[in-house]
C-alpha cells in the first residue's frame, strides 16, 4: 500500500518537505523522489514523456496516481507546466480531469460496498485509503496547474505560448477559460460530494480543505476568473461547500470577509456564493456570521475605511436582497450603526431595510400582526433618515422610498407621509437629494393607487357623495358613530391594506359612472374604507397641488438636474391633471435660452410631448392658444422653439396648413384673436422657413389689415411683423404686384381707428415694415410723417411749430389734442430711428459690395497679369493708405447722413425742424405735468433724436436727467432710465460725467423704475460699456430690495460679474463697504449684503489678501458701528493657513476695538472657523491667539468702567468748585465786616450788589437732615468740604477770581454762568438729616472744606494765610474784585435740625481754609488770600439764622 498523500502548501513545497521524512515520529508520506526536468529536456523527447505519463494514467487503474514512477512523472509534468506546448497541456489536463471525475462516482460505490459486507474490513480499508489518496492527488495536481496557469496568463507568459500552440496545432485547440471551469467545477463536485467514508468521523482532512480554500480565494482576488461565468460559479460552490457541508465557518468568514473590505468586485460573488450555500445545504450560518461580525465591528473602523465601508454596505444590500426572510431575523445587530459616522454603512443599512420591507414579509407563516408591526418598524426608520445630517443618506432613502413604490409596498396609511417627507426634501440645500425627491415624487404619481385623475375638485365631489352615503348607512348608535368617526385613515388602512387597495383601485376605475359604483357597494366595511382611501387621495393630491410654487423655483435653479426632473414632475403632473400644472409648465419656455445643452434638450422633448405629438389639427390649435396666452418673454422663448421644431421638420406641413386655415378662418368657430395667433406661430416658423408665408400672402394683407384689423387690434401688427419675414423673393413680388400694402401701413400711422395703448406698437411695426419693404422708405415716410402733421395741426402751419414764439406754441398746444401730438410726436421719432438703422444698412451694403468687387478684380487680375506684380502693387497701395480712403469716404458720408436727421439747417428737414419744438416741449415742465401720457410720448421722442445726433444728445442730457428724476409718472422716469442705457452705449464719454446720477436710479421709490435701473447698469457694466466705479455701492443695496425680482436680479449681476477676469468684487469689496457703513442701513441688511458679496470670491489669494485689507481699515476708524461691521466681514471669509497667520500679524491693527462685545464675538467666530482646519502647530497658536484676545477684551472692558467712573467724578468735583465758587461770591457781596461772632446773614447785606447785575434773584439754601449726603462745613468767609471725589485733571481750586467746573451735586448752587445769563433766579437748597454727609462747618465769614480725595496734578491748593489775628476776613479786602465780575447775589441760607450733622461753625472772620489728603498736581501754583486765620469751631446755635430757610422757602423758589 502507497504512503498517504499530505497536502504541502504549494507544489514546490512538496520538494523542500522531504528533508523531514527521515525522523521515524513522522509518517512517511508521498512525495517526488526522482523529479525530472521537463524544461531541459528537447520538444520530442516532452512530447514522447508527457504521453507516456497520459498514458499511463488512463491505461492503469486509477490508482496508479499513488505509484511513485508515476507520481513523480505527474509532478514533473505540473511543475513544468508552462514550458509545455498547448496539445500537450490539453492531454494531460483532459486525463487528470477525467481519471478525477470517475473516482468520484467510485466513491459512492465504495460506500455501498462497506456498508454491504462490513465483515470483510481489511480490503475495504486499503480501497478507502487508496480512494482517499487519489482523491486528494488528483484535486492536488488539478487545483496547482490551474494556480501555475493563472500565475502565467498575469505575467503575459502565457498568452504568447497559447498562440504559438495554435498555429501549430489546430487539432488541440486550447482554451484554457473552459479547461479553468470545468476543473473548478470537478473540484467542487468532490467537495459536495459524500467524503465521510474516505476521512471517517473526525471529518475531511484539514491540510486538504484548507489548500482548496486558500487556492479558492487566491482565484477570487483575480478580477478577470470571476468574468467566467462556470469558473466564477464553482468558486462560489467550493466556498459555500466547505463553509456548510465541513463546518469551517469561521475561517471561511474571516477570508471572505477581508476579500470584501480590499476588492471590491468580489462583493456580489461573495454574496452570491453565501446565499447560494444557504439554498442549496438550509444552512445560514456562513450568512449570519458574516452579519454579526459586521454588526460587531467599531463603527469607527468604518469611518476611517471609507473603501471597506462601501464594500460591505453593499455586501448587504446583495444578501439581503438574496436572503431577506434570514436578514430581517437579523438586522438588529446592524441598526446601532446608523448612529455611526460612516454615512455608506448608514446608505447600505437604508438599502437593507428597504430590501427586507419589500421583500421579507411576503409569504411569512407566523403572526401577520408582528409581521405588519416589524415591517412597519423598518418604514418607519426609513422616514427617520429622511432628515440624516448626510445628504448622501438622505438621497438614498428617498430611492429606496422610489424602489418600494414601485414594488408597491407602501400602504395607503403611509403614502402621504411619504408624499409629505418627499415634498419637503424639495427644498434641501444638497441637488442630489432634491434630484432624488423629485424622482421620487415623479415614481408615487406613477404608482400612485388612487387612480389616473387626481384633481382635487373630483376627489371633494366624489368624497361627499360617498361621506352621504355612509352617514345613511350607518347604525344610529352613537357610541359607535363616535367610534367610527374618531378611527383614523391610516389605521383602517393598516389592518385593511389589500381591502382598501381594492376598493380604491375599483372606484378610480368607476370614476366616470361615480352613480353606479354607488349603488353597487352596499357594504358598511366596504364603505367606510372607501371613504378613507378617497380621503387619503384627496391630502396626496392637495399635496402634490401644493407643490406647484416650488416646482417654478426649481425651474431657474443652477443645478441642470434640478431642472429636467422638475420639467418631468410637471409633465406626469399635467398627466394626472393635477390643478396649476399647465401654467408651471410654460414656466419652462425660457429655459431654451439657457446655455446648458442638457437643459435645452429637456425643454425641447416636453414641448414636443405636450404640444406636437398630436394630429394637425389639435397641434395647431394648441400652438396658437399658447401664443394668445404667452407673455412677451414667452413668446421669444417660443418663437425659438417653434423655428427650431419647423427646422428639424418636428413641426410638419400639414400642421401650417391648419395653422393657415386657422388664420383665413376656414374653420369654424375661429375668433379673430385665433386668426391673430396661428399669425404669430407661422411668423416664428418662417423665421427659418421664409417660404411658408410666400403662398398667402394676400391673405396676410387682407385679412391683417381689413375688417378683421379692427375687431383684433393686434391682428395688423402681426401682420406687419409677418411681411418683414417675407423671403427676398417674395418681398420682391410685393413690390411689383400690390401697391395697396403701402397704403395699409400708412393708414395704420396716421389713422386714429386703432385705441391708443395698441396704436404704438402697431405703428412701430409699420414704420419698420415700410424701411424693411419699401425701395425708397426716406421718401415715402416724408409723405407718412406730413400725414401725420396735417392730420394734428390742421389749422397750424409748419412754420408755426417750429419758429413760433412760445406764447403761440402754447396758443397752439391748447388748440391741439395731446394724444394726437403725442402720436405725431412717436412717429417722427420713430421714423428717424429707422432712417438711422437704414443709413447704418446702406453702408453695409456698399462696403460689402466693395469688398466683392475688389476681391473679384483682384482674381481677374491674377488670371492676367503676373501674381508677383499684383501683390507687390497691393502692398504699395497698402502703405499709401489708398484702400482705406474709399472707407474714410463712406464714414464720412454717413456721418453725414446721420447728422441731416436732427439738424435743422436744411428748409426741407421736417424732423429738423421738429427736434427744437420738442426740446421746448420737454423743457415745459409745467405743462407736461398736466398732461402725463403728452410727456411719456414727448421724453420718448426726445430719448430717440438724442441717440441719433452727439450734438442733439448734450444739448438735452440736463433735462432728460432732471425729468428722469422728478417726474411724477414711473412710466416716464422707467422710459428715460432705459434711454440712458441706450445713450451710455452710443455716446459713452458725454455719458461719463453723468454716472453718478445714473446710479441714482437704483433709489427711485418706484419699482419699476428700480428694476429697470438695475437690468440698464447691469448690462452695461457686464458687457464692458460702464466702468464700475465708486456708486457700484447703489446696486450692493439692490441685493436687500424689498422687491424679490430686483433682489434677484442684483444678485444675479454680481454672479456674473464675479466670473469676469479676476472677479472685479475683490477689489470692489473694501469701497463697497467704507460706503455702506456710512449709508446707516440695518445690521440684518448689511449683514446679507456683505455675506453674498463674500461668497462670490472663491480664491484663496483673494480672501488672504481682503484679510489684510478689512485688518487695515481699522487703523482709521473710532466708530464702534464700524468696528462691528468690518469684523463682521472677517467672520464671513474662508481662512487658510495664510490668511490664519496674517490675522494674527494684524493684531495691533484691531486692537483697539476689542473693548466692543460685537466685535470679539465676531473674531470668536472667526477663531471657531479656524480651528476646525488648523494643524497641530497652528492650532496652538490659535489658542494663544485667543487667550490674547480675550485679555485685552477684559482690559479694555476695565479701562472703559474706569474712565466712565472717572468722568462721574469730575463731574463732582466741578460741582463742588462750583458750589465754593458761589459762596465767595455770595460772603463777599454781603456786609460782613464788623468784627463779631454773630452771624450776619449775607442775603440782606449783599442786595444791593445783586440788584445791580440780576433783577430778581435770591438763593435759599435750607439745609435739614442731611444724614446722607457728603459732609459740607460752611464758615462765614470760608468753607471746609469733604468729598472722596477725584479732582479733574488740568483744573485749578481758586478762592475768589476762578471760576469752577459746573458739578451736579444737589448741595450746591449752579453755576455762575446760569445766574449771569437768568434774569430772575430762585434756587432754594435744603439739608436735612445730615449725620452721615462731609462736614459742612460755617463761622460767620470763613468756612473750612476737608476732602479725602488725592487731589489730580496741575491743580492748586488754595490755603488762608496763618495769621495771629483770628478775626481777618479776606471778603472785605476782596470785595472790590468780587463786585467787578460776580452779579448781585442774595442767598438766604437756614439750617434746622443739625444736631447730629459734623459741627457748623460761624465766626467774623474772612479766612478760609481747605483741608484736603489730595496731593497737589506739579507745576500749578498754590494761590492764598491776603487775609486768613484758623478756622474756629462754634457752637450750632449760632448758625440758627443761617439755617432759618425752610422747605416752604424752596418751593417758593421753584
Amino acid at each position: 500500500m502507497a504512503p498517504p498523500f499530505v497536502f504541502p502548501s504549494s507544489l514546490r513545497d512538496l520538494e523542500r518537505d522531504t528533508d523531514g521524512d527521515g525522523d521515524g515520529d513522522e509518517e512517511p508520506s508521498l512525495w517526488p523522489q526522482n523529479p525530472i526536468a521537463v524544461a531541459t529536456l528537447r520538444a520530442a523527447d516532452l512530447e514522447e514523456f508527457v504521453k507516456g505519463a497520459s498514458f499511463d494514467l488512463s491505461d492503469k487503474e486509477l490508482f496508479c496516481i499513488e505509484e511513485q514512477e508515476v507520481f513523480d512523472g505527474i509532478y514533473s509534468i505540473v511543475r513544468d507546466f508552462n514550458c509545455l506546448p498547448p496539445a500537450l497541456k490539453f492531454n494531460i489536463v483532459e486525463t487528470l480531469r477525467s481519471n478525477l471525475s470517475v473516482l468520484l462516482p467510485n466513491i459512492d460505490s465504495l460506500s455501498r460496498a462497506s456498508m454491504s459486507s462490513p465483515s470483510d474490513t481489511t480490503p475495504i480499508n486499503d480501497r478507502i485509503a487508496s480512494h482517499r489518496n487519489a482523491l486528494k492527488i488528483y484535486s492536488f495536481f488539478l487545483i496547482s496547474i490551474v494556480l501555475t496557469e493563472e500565475s502565467a496568463a498575469e505575467t503575459g507568459t502565457g498568452a504568447k505560448v497559447t498562440a504559438h500552440g495554435r498555429k501549430k496545432n489546430h487539432v488541440y485547440a486550447w482554451n484554457w477559460e473552459a479547461q479553468r471551469g470545468r476543473i473548478i467545477s470537478l473540484v467542487a463536485n468532490s467537495l459536495e460530494a459524500d467524503l465521510s467514508l474516505l476521512f471517517g468521523p473526525g471529518g475531511t482532512d484539514e491540510r486538504y480543505l484548507s489548500f482548496v480554500s486558500k487556492c479558492t480565494f487566491v482565484l477570487c482576488e483575480n478580477q478577470n476568473v470571476l468574468k467566467d461565468e462556470d469558473t466564477r460559479n464553482g468558486l462560489c460552490r467550493i466556498i459555500g461547500a466547505i463553509a456548510t457541508k465541513h463546518q469551517r465557518i469561521s475561517q471561511i468568514s474571516a477570508s471572505v470577509s477581508h476579500l470584501i473590505h480590499k476588492f471590491d468586485f468580489t462583493v456580489p460573488h461573495l454574496a452570491e456564493a453565501v446565499a447560494s450555500a444557504e439554498k442549496k445545504f438550509g444552512d445560514g450560518s456562513l450568512a449570519i456570521s458574516l452579519v454579526r461580525e459586521i454588526g460587531r465591528a467599531d463603527p469607527k473602523e468604518y469611518a476611517r475605511d471609507s473603501v471597506g465601508a462601501d464594500n460591505v454596505g453593499r455586501f448587504l444590500v446583495e444578501l439581503a436582497d438574496r436572503l431577506p426572510k434570514l436578514m430581517s431575523t437579523n438586522i438588529g445587530v446592524l441598526i446601532p450603526h446608523f448612529g455611526g459616522e460612516s454615512y455608506k454603512i448608514r446608505n447600505a443599512l437604508v438599502g437593507v431595510l428597504g430590501k427586507l420591507a419589500a421583500k421579507a414579509f411576503k409569504d411569512v407563516e407566523g403572526d401577520s400582526n408582528a409581521r405588519l408591526r416589524s415591517k412597519q418598524a423598518m418604514l418607519e426608520i426609513l422616514i427617520e433618515r429622511c432628515r440624516d445630517v448626510s445628504a448622501y443618506t438622505r438621497s438614498r432613502v428617498l430611492q429606496v422610498w422610489s424602489e418600494l413604490c414601485e414594488e408597491n409596498s407602501i400602504s395607503i396609511g403611509l403614502w402621504n407621509e411619504v408624499a409629505s417627507v418627499s415634498s419637503g426634501r424639495l427644498e434641501d440645500k444638497s441637488a442630489i437629494v432634491r434630484k432624488s425627491a423629485l424622482q421620487l415624487l415623479i415614481t408615487m404619481l406613477q404608482h400612485n393607487p388612487f387612480g389616473p385623475q387626481l384633481r382635487t375638485t373630483t376627489f371633494e365631489a366624489t368624497l361627499e357623495k360617498y361621506k352621504e352615503k355612509l352617514q345613511g348607512m350607518e347604525p344610529s348608535n352613537p357610541d359607535k358613530d363616535e367610534v367610527a368617526n374618531d378611527c383614523s385613515p391610516g389605521e383602517v388602512i393598516v389592518g385593511q391594506d389589500e381591502s382598501i387597495s381594492d376598493s380604491c383601485l375599483a372606484s378610480s376605475q368607476d370614476q366616470n359612472d361615480r352613480d353606479a359604483t354607488i349603488v353597487d357597494i352596499t357594504n358598511l366595511e366596504q364603505i367606510r374604507a372607501l371613504v378613507a382611501s378617497l380621503e387619503a387621495g384627496l391630502r396626496f393630491s392637495k399635496c402634490i397641488t401644493s407643490l406647484m410654487p416650488i416646482l417654478v423655483q426649481l425651474l431657474a435653479s443652477s443645478s441642470a438636474t434640478d431642472v429636467e426632473n422638475t420639467i418631468l414632475l410637471l409633465m406626469r403632473c399635467r398627466q394626472f391633471q393635477i390643478e396649476g400644472s399647465e401654467a408651471a409648465l410654460r414656466k419652462m419656455l425660457p429655459l431654451v435660452f439657457s446655455q446648458d445643452k442638457s437643459i435645452y434638450e429637456a425643454v425641447e422633448s416636453a414641448f414636443i410631448i405636450l404640444y406636437t405629438r398630436k394630429s394637425p389639427t389639435e397641434t395647431a390649435k394648441r400652438l396658437l392658444d399658447l401664443a394668445i396666452d404667452c407673455s412677451i418673454g414667452d413668446l421669444a422663448a417660443l418663437e425659438s422653439l417653434v423655428s427650431s421644431l419647423v427646422s428639424k421638420a418636428e413641426i410638419s406641413s400639414s400642421t401650417v396648413s391648419a395653422l393657415w386655415d386657422y388664420f383665413c378662418f376656414n374653420i369654424n368657430g375661429v375668433r379673430p384673436v385665433q386668426s391673430r395667433g396661428a399669425l404669430s406661430i407661422l411668423c416664428m416658423a418662417a423665421k427659418s422657413s421664409p417660404s411658408i408665408l410666400g403662398t398667402h400672402l394676400q391673405d396676410i394683407i387682407d385679412i391683417g389689415f381689413g375688417r378683421w384689423a379692427k375687431e383684433e387690434p393686434l391682428l395688423a401688427r402681426t401682420a406687419c411683423l409677418a411681411l418683414q419675414r417675407l423671403s427676398d423673393e417674395d418681398k420682391g413680388k410685393l413690390i411689383n404686384t400690390n401697391s395697396r400694402v403701402f397704403a395699409a401701413l400708412q393708414g395704420l400711422v396716421t389713422s386714429f381707428s386703432i385705441p391708443e395703448k395698441i396704436w404704438y406698437g402697431a405703428a412701430d411695426k409699420a414704420i419698420s415694415t415700410i424701411y424693411t419693404l419699401h425701395p425708397a422708405p426716406e421718401i415715402f415716410a416724408t409723405e407718412t410723417a406730413k400725414k401725420s402733421l396735417s392730420s394734428v395741426f390742421s389749422v397750424l402751419g409748419t412754420e408755426d411749430v417750429s419758429n413760433g414764439d412760445e406764447t403761440e406754441n402754447d396758443a397752439s398746444l391748447s388748440s391741439v389734442s395731446p394724444s394726437k401730438l403725442g402720436r405725431f410726436l412717436f412717429v417722427i421719432s420713430h421714423i428717424a430711428l429707422n432712417h438711422l438703422v437704414y443709413i447704418e444698412n446702406s453702408v453695409r451694403k456698399i462696403q460689402k459690395q466693395i469688398r466683392k468687387n475688389e476681391k473679384s478684380q483682384s482674381t481677374t487680375e491674377d488670371l492676367q497679369s503676373d501674381v508677383s506684380k499684383s501683390s507687390e502693387a497691393q502692398g504699395i497701395n497698402a502703405e499709401l493708405g489708398l484702400g482705406a480712403t474709399i472707407d474714410i469716404a463712406i464714414e464720412s458720408l454717413a456721418e453725414r447722413a446721420e447728422k441731416e436727421i436732427v439738424c435743422c439747417s436744411s428748409e426741407k428737414n421736417l424732423i429738423g425742424h421738429c427736434g427744437p419744438f420738442l426740446s421746448k416741449l420737454c423743457r415745459n415742465l409745467t405743462l407736461l405735468q398736466k398732461f402725463p401720457d403728452l410727456q411719456a410720448s414727448a421724453m420718448l421722442a426726445l430719448c430717440r433724436l438724442m441717440i441719433i445726433d452727439a450734438e442733439f444728445c448734450e444739448a438735452n442730457l440736463q433735462i432728460l436727467f432732471t425729468v428722469a428724476e422728478s417726474a411724477p409718472s414711473e412710466i416716464v422716469r422707467s422710459n428715460c432710465t432705459i434711454a440712458l442705457g441706450d445713450l451710455a452705449v452710443r455716446f459713452p464719454n458725454l455719458l461719463e460725467p453723468w454716472t453718478e446720477y445714473i446710479y441714482a436710479r437704483l433709489r427711485d421709490p418706484s419699482v419699476s423704475v428700480r428694476k429697470n435701473a438695475v437690468l440698464v447698469i447691469s448690462h452695461l457694466i457686464l458687457n464692458d460699456m460702464m466702468k464700475v466705479k465708486g456708486y457700484i455701492n447703489e446696486m450692493t443695496v439692490r441685493i436687500e430690495d424689498e422687491d424679490e425680482r430686483i433682489s434677484s436680479l442684483a444678485k444675479l449681476f454680481f454672479h456674473e460679474l464675479s466670473k469676469k477676469g479676476s472677479n472685479p468684487i475683490y477689489n470692489l469689496l473694501p469701497d463697497i463697504l467704507g460706503r455702506l457703513c456710512n449709508q446707516h442701513l440695518k445690521e440684518e441688511t448689511f449683514c446679507n449684503i456683505m455675506q453674498f458679496l463674500i461668497n462670490s470670491i472663491k480664491k484663496d489669494k483673494q480672501m488672504e489678501a481682503l484679510v489684510d485689507k478689512l485688518c487695515n481699515r481699522f487703523a482709521g476708524v473710532n466708530d464702534v458701528r464700524q468696528w462691528e461691521y468690518i469684523s463682521y466681514c472677517l467672520s464671513q471669509l474662508t481662512f487658510t493657513e495664510k490668511g490664519v497667520k496674517k490675522l494674527l500679524d494684524n493684531f495691533k491693527m484691531f486692537e483697539h476695538a476689542l473693548s466692543e462685545d460685537s466685535v470679539m464675538n465676531h473674531f470668536r467666530s472667526v477663531i471657531s472657523k479656524c480651528k476646525k482646519f488648523a494643524k497641530p502647530e497652528l492650532k496652538v497658536c490659535i489658542e494663544e491667539f485667543e487667550e490674547k484676545l480675550s485679555k485685552v477684551h477684559q482690559e479694555k472692558k476695565e479701562q472703559e468702567e474706569t474712565t466712565k467712573n472717572a468722568e462721574a467724578h469730575r463731574q463732582r468735583i466741578g460741582s463742588l468748585d462750583e458750589f465754593l465758587a458761589t459762596k465767595e461770591v455770595s460772603q463777599n457781596s454781603g456786609n460782613s465786616a464788623e468784627e463779631t461772632s454773630e452771624v450776619v446773614d449775607p442775603s440782606v447785606d449783599s442786595s444791593t450788589e445783586h440788584t445791580e447785575n440780576t433783577p430778581e434773584c435770591s438763593d435759599h439754601t435750607s439745609t435739614e437732615n442731611f444724614q446722607t449726603s457728603p459732609p459740607v462745613t460752611e464758615s462765614g468767609g470760608a468753607g471746609e468740604i469733604e468729598s472722596t471725589q477725584p479732582v479733574r485733571k488740568g483744573v485749578s481750586r481758586s478762592r475768589a477770581k476762578k471760576t469752577r467746573d459746573p458739578v451736579s451735586d444737589p448741595l450746591v448752587d449752579r453755576n455762575t454762568e446760569y445766574k449771569e445769563n437768568t434774569p430772575e433766579h430762585s434756587a432754594d437748597t435744603s439739608t436735612e438729616n445730615s449725620q452721615t454727609s462731609a462736614p459742612l462747618t460755617e463761622s460767620g465769614d470763613a468756612g473750612e472744606v476737608q476732602s479725602t480725595q488725592p487731589v489730580p496734578k496741575g491743580v492748586s491748593r488754595l490755603r488762608p494765610k496763618k495769621t495771629g489775628d483770628p478775626v481777618a476776613d479776606p471778603l472785605v479786602d476782596s470785595s472790590t474784585e468780587y463786585k467787578e465780575n460776580m452779579p448781585e447775589h442774595s442767598a438766604n441760607t437756614s439750617t434746622e435740625n443739625s444736631q447730629t450733622s459734623p459741627p457748623l461753625t460761624g465766626s467774623e472772620g474772612g479766612g478760609e481754609e481747605i483741608q484736603s489728603t489730595q496731593p497737589v498736581r506739579k507745576g500749578m501754583p498754590r494761590s492764598r488770600p491776603k487775609k486768613t486765620r484758623d478756622p474756629v469751631v462754634e457752637d450750632s446755635a449760632d448758625s440758627g439764622p443761617v439755617r432759618r430757610a425752610t422747605r416752604s422757602t424752596r418751593r417758593q423758589g421753584r
